[in-house]
């Protein structure tokens, strides 16, 4: 039971080190200045949800990128064309395709090898070379196309320079310390802490701000005439054909005209540019000029004289935010194709501040409940088990420091729940103990095999708790993510200081008392005796009540149904705060009048907090941004003092992609605990844990439906974790049937099983009290931001206990009685176990 001086070593330099990198997380912030740079810059990293801020993910249209790229295609074939002094051969379009007709075959042969100067090779997703566009001849006719390789190929290229772009536009607006990235193959992630109004923000980064200069023509209509307005809605007869490109443009300022001190823009050109703008004014002297920024007209001011000077101001109905903007965009350059906002989430400071309040109140609350529960366990070695959790938590708390991990509200849920989890392995370890000083063997002895004992089962409970949390990782977003990393930190952290820690500790105290006997002993008397139930003398009455309540839930999820969040729906929603008791039904009315479709509400948290849904706009992001304003006009209209803390846009693609993930991280997550048990116990044991998991998920979704809960991406992570800790449950059960199986080989399987569960029964149920009492503080005071997440983990906690016993061990009789796999003998006990 000795522990090397080398191994002493390391356990306390991963412990120091851990120390270390919490220490900025847990010191009033006042006193981080006596710390050094390199320890105070430390701190975990808040997300959005909790710092307050906006979150945005753009997609890059690709479609507009295919049509202008056919309109490059249509217009280099012309121009080549036209250089060769080749006629009758005009490309058209048609379809998604440029069709050239030659007349003969020798004007054929000519375009031949014309078209094929214009492809480029390009690398195919399977690595197979191919060319950016295809080519298929016809006798004289010409069909050009674009390649999925060269569309993918042009919308890389468009993400890396847009991310450029955006980075610029953002920087130059003053965000402090944003968050731009690349997501997947066609998107941009952006974070932008404390910017709370995201119209500011869409209208930054969702504008292509191709600016160029147009004649206004002089007649209403004709070919070459495109009519466009402006934002007050006076329509333009435009000019097709670019006076002036806006790339020529070299800086543009945001200002004041000194005459009528109202914000415009100046602007200067290059070299070229100034030559071509001098040009275009002589010419022109009289006659209006338009600017014209994507596809609107900004301004069509009358030439008054030539500007030789190479610059020039933008006027109009601007604000001072507009015209910061507009020279924002213009300053970083045009986006080579448009931008989609396809989801945006925007936290306020303050819901931020009260969220991580709410964490640390009912952290604290879950973690005295658990520390209670274990000293009235075990007494002072319930003490050591605390300890060595609240080391879990610093270390937790060091860990997501080190690796630059985002702590969100998800994430801190994880840390709660963590807290009931990490001491099951001391629960399962003391009980061991307890069983081993029964048989008479000495306190060395019983230390050494009860944790020896206990290891495989804590090591299969927490690798189907990994199993859960790595797919929640993979197919998750956002916040979701940040509570399967906290989680999956804590489980392999709760593996050294639960064991590792735990041991050394016990090991001293027992060398140090010269302890003959190792007895761990409660103050109060919770535990019962040993018991011999006969649990399978009811194991069809517990499979029929289980899928009796199973066909009850499949019904409430038929009807009355889900109340799918923004997450799976898509639309808008906001979180209101008002100054008093909130008025539901004034509000319902004055939204209504809106136009924007059903509006739904419905009281959160305290009588001033009320949630509001909107469906999608119709229109593209314009609209949302429309409904997202009138929101807010609307609930200014109503209560003044009211503040729309949180808001939400999520498009159907998002929420289809979210909703298809969800699904699928559910089915893995079986399929793998299948697969794992399987491994680790026999087919029958896998098939019947499997069988259960279904029964309590489907209990799980009928929880979800009856209470109204929304059922979102926190909602998804519920589910998965609790999908993890029934299977966790079950392990604690088939480990001990297995080792039962191995030592009374006379033994019929339904004596095994009620013995098996008999032995396991009290830290079945111990094991689910320190999760339940860790989780239901933050289930009671935690409010709207985690309810839909902490209360189906508390109803999971006892559905997934109550079946370890009641379901899945029957589930395994049956088929372990199919399968033949053990003999209905009578009992044969084997030699005691000789004390040590």
């Amino acid at each position: 039971m000795r522990t090397p001086k080398w191994q002493l070593a390391i356990y306390s330099l991963i412990i120091l080190c851990g120390l270390i990198a919490a220490l900025p997380n847990i010191i009033p912030q006042h006193r981080l200045a006596a710390l050094p740079d390199w320890i105070a810059g430390q701190q975990v990293t808040l997300g959005l949800d909790l710092q307050g801020g906006s979150h945005l993910v753009l997609e890059v249209d690709a479609a507009a990128l295919k049509q202008d790229r056919l309109t490059w295609l249509q217009d280099e074939i012309r121009t080549v064309l036209r250089g060769e002094r080749v006629t009758g051969a005009a490309p058209r379009r048609q379809g998604d395709a440029i069709v050239v007709d030659a007349g003969d075959a020798a004007t054929s042969d000519r375009i031949a090898p014309l078209l094929d100067g214009l492809i480029s090779p390009v690398q195919a997703a399977t690595f197979a070379p191919t060319t950016d566009i295809l080519v298929r001849r016809e006798g004289n006719r010409f069909t050009l196309t674009l390649s999925d390789a060269g569309i993918a190929e042009r919308v890389d290229q468009a993400i890396d320079q847009s991310l450029e772009i955006v980075r610029q536009r953002v920087d130059q607006v003053g965000v402090a310390e944003p968050t731009i990235q690349r997501v997947g193959s066609d998107r941009i992630l952006v974070q932008l802490p404390g910017l709370q109004d995201p119209t500011r923000l869409r209208e930054l980064l969702g504008s292509t701000a191709q600016m160029s200069f147009h004649m206004v023509a002089r007649e209403a209509t004709g070919p070459g005439i495109t009519v466009m307005s402006d934002e007050e809605g006076h329509q333009y007869p435009i000019e097709d054909r670019v006076a002036l490109s806006g790339e020529r443009l070299t800086d543009a300022r945001a200002g004041f005209d000194q005459r009528t001190n109202e914000p415009i823009v100046s602007f200067r050109f290059d070299s070229v540019g100034t030559q071509r703008f001098a040009e275009i004014t002589r010419q022109n002297v009289g006659h209006p000029f338009a600017i014209v920024l994507d596809g609107k007209v900004l301004s069509a001011p009358v030439i008054r004289e030539p500007i030789t000077g190479g610059s020039g101001q933008i006027s109009g109905s601007f604000t001072v935010e507009n015209s910061v903007v507009l020279s924002a965009l213009l300053r970083a350059g045009a986006l080579p194709a448009p931008l989609t906002v396809i989801e945006e989430r925007t936290v306020g400071p303050d819901l931020g501040a009260d969220v991580i309040e709410m964490g640390i109140v009912t952290g604290l609350a879950g973690f005295g409940l658990v520390m209670g529960l274990m000293v009235a366990l075990y007494g002072g070695w319930g003490m050591i088990a605390s300890g060595a959790l609240f080391l879990n938590v610093v270390l937790t708390l060091g860990a997501l420091s080190f690796l630059g991990a985002t702590l969100t509200l998800p994430g801190i849920a994880g840390i709660i729940l963590g807290i009931g989890i990490a001491v099951d392995a001391n629960i399962l370890i003391n009980e061991r103990i307890k069983e081993e000083t029964a048989r008479g063997r000495s306190a060395f002895a019983a230390l050494d095999h009860g944790f020896s004992r206990a290891y495989s089962t804590i090591v299969d409970a927490n690798v189907t708790s990994l199993i859960a949390t790595a797919l929640l990782f993979m197919f998750g977003s956002g916040p979701v993510r940040g509570f399967a990393i906290t989680m999956m930190i804590g489980i392999v952290i709760s593996m050294f200081t639960a064991v590792a820690v735990v041991r050394i500790a016990m090991t001293e105290i027992v060398r140090r008392r010269h302890m003959k006997t190792l007895v761990l002993r409660s103050p109060l008397r919770i535990a019962p005796g040993e018991t011999r139930f006969a649990f399978m003398k009811a194991r069809y009455l517990g499979i029929g009540m289980s899928i009796f309540l199973s066909l009850a839930s499949i019904g409430l999820f038929m009807k009355p149904g889900l109340n799918y969040g923004i997450d799976f729906t898509g639309g808008i929603q906001a979180e209101i705060v008002t100054t008093g008791d909130v008025d539901l039904a004034t509000l319902r009315s004055n939204l209504s009048e809106l136009g924007l479709g059903e509006v739904t509400l419905q009281g959160i948290g305290g009588d001033n907090n009320v949630l509001v849904r909107l469906q999608r706009q119709e229109g593209g992001e314009a609209a949302q941004t429309r409904a997202i304003d009138l929101l807010r006009s609307t609930v200014a209209t109503v209560d003044p003092g009211a503040s729309v803390e949180r808001t939400e846009v999520v498009g159907p693609k998002v929420s289809g992609e979210l909703a298809r993930n969800g699904v699928i991280a559910v089915v893995l997550a079986s399929l793998a605990m299948l697969i794992y048990i399987w491994w680790r116990f026999e087919w029958y044991f896998a098939v019947g844990a499997i069988a259960t998991l279904v029964l309590d998920t489907t209990k799980t979704v009928g929880f979800f439906a009856l209470t109204g809960l929304d059922f979102n991406l926190t909602a998804i992570a519920a589910l998965l974790t609790i999908i993890g800790y029934s299977v966790n449950d079950k392990v604690v059960v088939y480990d001990r049937m297995r080792e039962n199986m191995r030592l009374y080989r006379q033994k019929s399987l339904r004596e095994i099983i009620d013995m098996s569960i008999n032995q396991v029964l009290v830290r079945c149920v111990f094991t689910s009290l320190t999760t339940f009492l860790a989780i239901l503080p933050m289930a009671i005071w935690g409010g709207s931001a985690v309810e839909n997440f902490a209360w189906p983990m508390v109803f999971g906690v006892v559905v997934a206990t109550t079946s370890s016993i009641f379901i899945a061990a029957p589930i395994l009789l049956i088929l372990g009685d199919w399968a033949g796999g053990r003999p209905g003998r009578k009992a044969q006990q084997p030699e005691p176990a000789p004390a040590e």
